[in-house]
């Protein structure tokens, strides 16, 4: 196997970054530094360091799918002390990345992986992978709200527009809203409803991606399934 995609599959960054790792002369295999791109190791019998720290390159994938509860952290671990991913992960000894960040109190599905590529191209723009979420938001929503979004807008870092949008409920005093988008963006839905004037008062993702919670409760971890996978992957060329 190439050297730069098990650094990549260990989650040291995209391919080309690991290739860079191995320019730089940081990987070393068995004791000996490889500065060469396209070198082939066995990952079964050969020790692999980057910064002199060694990787895991034997691990089998995991693929996992979490309802967040708000007021936890998207992180694996959190110096102040708060709930965090790793809370729900049981005794798990691999090393999770997180795929599509949620802000803490956005609730919903969130991906837990090891495979550092699939991770990557899951949160690459390039692939385009569509979002869907469930908002309650402030207020009656005016007719206009839906075209407007789909239409796009300039946010102060750039402009950016949903794919699809759906009223599911209406009150005098709030509305229940879907959308799908594929930006990924800090906070980008919660900023693009206030600024047509619709604060979000709860905010859920039902969907990442071909990935959907489904009945999933809220707290509840579960394996994908191999179809589930299977998806992922097409989804971003692997």
């Amino acid at each position: 196997m190439r050297l730069q995609k098990i650094l990549a599959e260990a989650g040291l960054g995209s391919r080309r970054a690991c290739e860079q790792l191995i320019l730089d002369g940081r990987v070393e295999v068995d004791g000996s530094i490889v500065a060469e791109l396209g070198t082939r190791i066995d990952p079964e019998t050969q020790s692999v360091y980057v910064d002199a720290m060694r990787i895991s390159t034997q691990t089998q994938k995991v693929y996992l799918v979490l309802n967040k509860p708000a007021g936890v952290v998207s992180t694996m671990s959190d110096p102040d002390g708060r709930r965090c991913l790793a809370d729900y992960v049981g005794n798990r000894v691999e090393r999770l990345f997180h795929v599509g960040r949620l802000d803490t109190e956005t609730e919903g599905l969130i991906l837990l992986t090891n495979d550092g590529e699939l991770s990557n191209r899951l949160a690459h723009p390039r692939y385009e992978i569509p979002k869907t979420y469930l908002a309650q938001v402030r207020g009656q929503l005016a007719k206009d709200v839906g075209s407007r979004l789909k239409a796009g807008m300039d946010l102060d870092d750039g402009f950016v527009k949903v794919d699809s949008f759906k009223l599911v409920d209406s009150t005098p005093g709030k509305s229940v809203v879907e959308l799908t988008l594929h930006s990924g963006r800090n906070r980008i839905v919660r900023r693009l409803l206030k600024e047509v004037g619709h604060p979000v008062e709860r905010l859920v993702r039902t969907k990442f991606g071909p990935i959907t919670l489904d009945e999933q409760r809220q707290g509840k971890i579960r394996p994908l399934r191999s179809d589930e996978i299977g998806e992922l992957f097409e989804a971003v060329g692997l």
